[in-house]
């Protein structure tokens, strides 16, 4: 199933200058001019201008009768847009078909990549925290259509649209979301039609009559009535291997096939330059013009033609063929340098030779997600919870390790989970405890540990922690705590299970 994200950058060109050269500070008002005829008129403004009511279209001599210290710079909607093309550019790390949407939104296909990122919402939040954290306005929508999601972008609350239910999502919203011209607008609106949904009422005929086909066009396209197809780009560095056929193929075994010999060419390319795939994407375009894509990484650069063509044994039955694919293209849009190393030599084999665990990790990876494949390193902390965490399943070693005899459970809770209990004496163990309705009573207790917090790390909150191993009457052995001394009203939590 088709799923589109439609970015839109409301602020795109002064971000734009911001990011460039750094000021103004994002606090003070700033818009780009461009002149019609005599006159010098708002291009874009910041958010800090909209604000104070600056708005694209008011005269320049207007706006700073306003505000005296707006800072103006003179439009560059070439460079607008050559930047927003690297930035559709940056965007193909979340899917193989991305293209930019001039002057300010990007689309991405998603279908078959989403899953790779803990799926929509997960990725969605990814862009956008991304995005913001660079100091770049943005809005997101997700829908089964690219018009669906570039008006809820826009004018709607942005957020996933579910399957199927682009008409709810678009009907409420107001004509302009349909991407139509500035006179057609005009003429809607002095006929009494607001929303989308009035639009769609109306009879196809009268409506064409009156506000032309592309009026019809744009509906059936927010809706999903009509295809609207996505041309993506691919970068001039990337390597590229492709294969068009006279007539379409649509079994999963033929498709196999072309993706074993395009492997293989794009390899034989890869060898010429020296480099190896860390990221392949594998573009079908249909004869009625939707498409599919699938994405796979490596944890190491290879040119193991065979085993990149296996990476997508699995995915390929996913993909609707439709009424056949007419083409197909591999992009390896992401590599590294690859030396060849000589392993053996007539006669001699190392005695020794590294386990090679990558082709097992990109089959984990390539089934069950990039962010699921991954082991855990040590953490110089005093903290339980902060003593480990995730890395790349092939990261080489760290050098840190844990303490040999830390008493640390085999097991932790996260978050810990609060229990009711009661020591005799303020150093003392709990003599029972409750957990999830079940009392607990103590045969066995050593403690107290007190682990305190970071303080070197100087923003960490204070925290004193008295932990104690427990064993009960049943032979259960658990890691327990109180979060502050009994004498100022410390609380207990059970924060794991020994085995």
């Amino acid at each position: 199933m088709r799923r589109v994200v439609s970015l839109y950058l409301p602020t795109w060109p002064t971000d734009r200058i911001r990011r460039k050269f750094g000021e103004p500070p994002r606090d003070k008002p700033l818009v780009t001019v461009s002149t019609v005829g005599s006159r010098r008129i708002i291009a874009s403004a910041c958010l800090a201008a909209q604000k104070l009511c600056i708005i694209e279209g008011m005269p320049v001599a207007q706006a700073q009768a306003l505000i005296p210290d707006l800072h103006v710079i003179d439009a560059d909607p070439e460079g607008d847009e050559a930047s927003l093309r690297e930035f559709a550019r940056w965007a193909i790390r979340y899917s193989p078909v991305v293209a930019p949407d001039p002057p300010d939104g990007v689309w991405i296909d998603i279908a078959g990549v989403e899953h790779l990122f803990g799926g929509e919402e997960a990725l969605l939040k990814k862009i956008l925290e991304r995005v913001q954290n660079n100091g770049v306005n943005i809005r997101a929508a997700i829908a089964d259509v690219p018009g669906a999601a570039w008006a809820t972008a826009r004018y709607g609350k942005g957020g996933i649209i579910p399957p199927g239910r682009a008409v709810d999502a678009v009907s409420p919203l107001p004509v302009q979301a349909l991407r139509l011209s500035r006179e057609t607008i005009t003429t809607m609106h002095r006929l009494g039609v607001e929303r989308v949904g009035q639009l769609a009422a109306m009879p196809r005929a009268p409506m064409v009559r009156r506000f032309g086909r592309d009026a019809a066009l744009r509906l059936d396209q927010a809706f999903g009535h009509a295809f609207e197809p996505i041309s993506p780009i691919i970068p001039d560095e990337a390597v590229i291997s492709s294969c068009a056929f006279a007539e379409p193929i649509g079994r999963a075994e033929d498709l196999k096939g072309v993706v074993r010999r395009l492997s293989e060419e794009l390899c034989q390319e890869l060898t010429k330059r020296g480099e190896g795939v860390r990221r392949l994407d594998l573009i079908f375009r249909r004869v009625d013009q939707k498409g599919a894509s699938l994405r796979v990484g490596t944890a190491k650069a290879t040119r193991d033609h065979v085993h990149l063509a296996r990476l997508f044994d699995e995915k390929i039955e996913t993909v609707d063929p439709g009424f056949g694919i007419e083409e197909i293209v591999l992009v390896a849009n992401r590599t590294e340098p690859l030396v060849e190393q000589q392993t053996i030599v007539h006669g001699i084999e190392a005695e020794e030779e590294a386990v090679n665990l990558s082709r097992l990790v990109d089959r984990i990876t390539a089934r069950v997600g990039e962010g699921r494949v991954y082991r855990i390193a040590p953490v110089a902390s005093l903290l339980p919870e902060r003593m480990a965490k995730k890395i790349p399943a092939l990261a080489p070693p760290s050098g840190s390790s844990w303490p040999e005899a830390l008493p640390r459970p085999t097991r932790l809770l996260d978050p810990p989970e609060p229990i009711i209990s009661t020591a005799l004496l303020p150093d003392h163990p709990p003599v029972f405890f409750i957990w999830r309705r079940i009392r607990h009573k103590v045969v066995k207790a050593d403690g107290p540990e007190r682990i305190t917090s970071e303080w070197w790390l100087g923003d960490q909150p204070k925290t004193i922690r008295d932990y104690y191993r427990l064993e009960t009457d049943k032979g259960a052995r658990f890691w327990i705590f109180r979060d502050a001394p009994m004498t100022e009203g410390g609380r207990w939590w059970i924060h794991g299970f020994f085995a």
